[in-house]
C-alpha cells in the first residue's frame, strides 16, 4: 500500500469515527441530557482538522523528498569525470614535435630551406664551377636525401609507439562514458575522445609531412643531378680534345 492510499484510508477512518461519535452522542442525549460532557460536533471538527493537518504534513514530506531527489540528480549531472587524458595527449604532441624539430640537415624552416636550395640545389651551374664543387654538392644532396628518409622512419616509429597509449586511453574513456553518472561526465568523456582523435590526426599529419619532405628532397636531388650532368657535358664538349688516331703496335718483332 502506497502513501496516497494510506492517507485516504486514514481520512475515511477519521470521518467514520467522527460520524459514529456524533451518532452515539445523539442517542445518549436523548436518554439523559445530564450525561452530555462535551460538544460532539466540536470533537468531530477537531478530528477532521487533524486529518487535514496530517495530509498537509505528508504532502510537505513528499515535496521535500522530491526536492532532495532533484538536488541529487543535479549533483550527479555536475560531477566531474575522475579520469583525464590531457597529460598523455600533451606528451604525445610534444614527442611528435620533438621528432620533427630533430630532422637532419634541412629542418622545417622556410629561411633555411631557401638558403639550402640556393646553395646545393641550384637551377643552373655556370661554366666556371669547378669539378670539385660539383662533386661536393652531389655528395651533400645524397646525404640530405638519405637523412630525410631516416627522419621519416623515425617519425613513423614514434607514432606507432604511441598506439598502445592511445588504445589504453580510448578504452578507459569509453568505459567512463558508459558508466557516467551524469551529463557532465558523459560530455567530458566525449570531449576527451575527440581530443584523442585530434591527436591521431596530428600524428598522421606529421607522418605525411616527414614522408613528403623525404620525397621532395629526393626529387630535388634528381633535378639538381640532371643540371649537374648537363654542366659536365657542356664542359667536356667545350674543353675536351677530339679523338686523334694513333698507330698501335700489336706484336713486337
Amino acid at each position: 500500500m502506497n502513501r496516497q492510499s494510506s492517507r485516504r484510508l486514514f481520512l475515511g477512518s477519521a470521518v467514520h469515527l467522527a460520524a459514529g461519535v456524533v451518532a452515539l452522542t445523539v442517542v445518549s442525549s436523548a436518554g439523559s441530557a445530564q450525561m452530555l460532557v462535551y460538544d460532539p460536533s466540536n470533537y468531530a471538527q477537531n478530528v477532521l482538522q487533524a486529518a487535514r493537518a496530517l495530509e498537509q504534513i505528508n504532502n510537505q514530506v513528499t515535496g521535500l523528498q522530491n526536492q532532495a531527489r532533484m538536488l541529487l540528480n543535479q549533483a550527479r549531472n555536475l560531477a566531474s569525470l575522475p579520469y583525464s587524458s590531457q597529460q598523455t595527449i600533451q606528451q604525445s604532441f610534444q614527442k611528435t614535435r620533438q621528432l620533427l624539430d630533430q630532422v637532419q640537415r634541412i629542418s622545417f624552416d622556410l629561411d633555411q630551406i631557401d638558403r639550402t636550395f640556393t646553395r646545393i640545389y641550384p637551377q643552373t651551374y655556370s661554366g666556371t664551377t669547378s669539378s670539385q664543387q660539383l662533386a661536393s654538392d652531389a655528395k651533400e644532396r645524397w646525404q640530405t636525401s638519405h637523412a630525410a628518409f631516416q627522419d621519416s622512419l623515425r617519425v613513423q616509429a614514434g607514432v606507432v609507439q604511441s598506439l598502445d597509449t592511445t588504445r589504453g586511453d580510448t578504452d578507459t574513456l569509453v568505459a567512463a562514458s558508459q558508466a557516467a553518472v551524469g551529463a557532465l561526465q558523459a560530455a567530458q568523456a566525449g570531449n576527451q575522445l575527440i581530443a584523442l582523435l585530434i591527436r591521431q590526426l596530428a600524428d598522421l599529419t606529421a607522418v605525411l609531412a616527414a614522408q613528403a619532405r623525404a620525397d621532395s628532397l629526393s626529387g630535388a636531388r634528381s633535378s639538381a643531378s640532371q643540371e649537374q650532368a648537363r654542366a659536365q657535358l657542356d664542359r667536356f664538349l667545350t674543353t675536351g680534345q677530339a679523338y686523334q688516331a694513333q698507330p698501335v703496335r700489336m706484336f713486337n718483332p
